[in-house]
């Protein structure tokens, strides 16, 4: 069918994201395929831990019901490994995107072996222990390592983030801590700073380990504005002189830095390890093999 024959879509539209764990899965992948339409309204809804067919019946009604009341059929993002769950889901009134049927018929033919069909393999300790560990360990190294709090540890990190107040190095490091078991600390550049243009004495033995994260000075501007209305700290003049004194800083110093104005953390995220060249403990490999 050509573009020009479409029927003009609805503007507001259901989509429910299914899992009989946490829905981590089906909400991240569903999110990035929805992202792909503009013009669209979307009334969410985040279903988890589906593990009985009296939720699934009663989901399945509520799906009916929700189809009835929009005149449209919602869409349906789902990894349930239940078969006899998943033929409920589908024959609702709704567009099924089965996330785990879809590829898991075909890879057992490809590899000549019954799949598992367990629940609950994409997080947690059934994968890889390690793995899972190494995750905790560098949440726990990164909450007590935050905004220079302590620098004892720092020859322990993986990663140094650095950068003037608010630039999004504590966000940062927690998600890379949380997704990819990286034991980020931070440290926060200071006026105190911005006397020198050298790095802190206190940085100088990690500099292969810093990486500094920097934005606008308008985007920094309203950050600090929602922190500390109208202060001297959150002044455009003051963000535009801090961001300047930083860029310099970072390009005499060889340090490796990235803007983070126009992107999500996650790309911010991907980008750093990219660069860096750390290894994830995510998905069943540790960072230590």
């Amino acid at each position: 069918m050509q573009a020009t024959e479409l029927a003009q879509p609805a503007t507001r539209r259901s989509v429910f994201f299914l899992s009989d764990r946490t829905g981590i899965t089906a909400e991240t992948l569903g999110h990035s395929l929805l992202t792909q339409f503009d013009n669209v309204e979307w009334n969410r809804h985040s279903i988890p831990f589906l593990d009985s067919m009296q939720k699934v019946a009663a989901l399945a009604e509520r799906i009916n019901q929700c189809a009835a009341t929009d005149g449209c059929r919602p869409l349906v993002f789902s990894t349930l490994v239940d078969e006899e769950q998943r033929a409920v889901i589908s024959d609702t009134h709704c567009v099924f995107y089965d996330f785990f049927g879809t590829f898991i018929d075909s890879m057992e033919k490809e590899l000549r072996q019954q799949s598992a069909h367990a629940v609950g393999r994409s997080y947690g300790l059934q994968g890889n222990q390690t793995s899972y560990f190494d995750r905790m360990e560098a949440i726990n190294f990164t909450l007590n390592n935050d905004d220079g709090v302590s620098a004892r540890n720092f020859a322990k990190a993986d990663i140094i983030l650095i950068g003037v107040s608010r630039s999004g190095k504590t966000p940062t490091c927690l998600y890379m801590a949380l997704q990819y078991g990286i034991a980020a600390a931070n440290y926060p550049l200071t006026e105190e700073d911005m006397d020198s243009m050298r790095l802190p004495k206190i940085l100088e033995p990690f500099k292969d380990k810093l990486f500094g994260l920097t934005l606008n000075p308008q985007q920094l501007h309203r950050i600090r504005q929602e922190r500390r209305p109208n202060s001297p700290y959150a002044a455009l003049a003051q963000c535009q002189q801090e961001i300047q004194w930083q860029e310099s800083l970072y390009r005499l110093s060889k340090v490796p830095n990235i803007d983070t104005s126009n992107i999500s953390i996650e790309e911010i995220s991907a980008t750093i390890l990219n660069r860096s060249g750390l290894k994830r403990a995510l998905y069943g490999a540790s960072k230590n093999h």
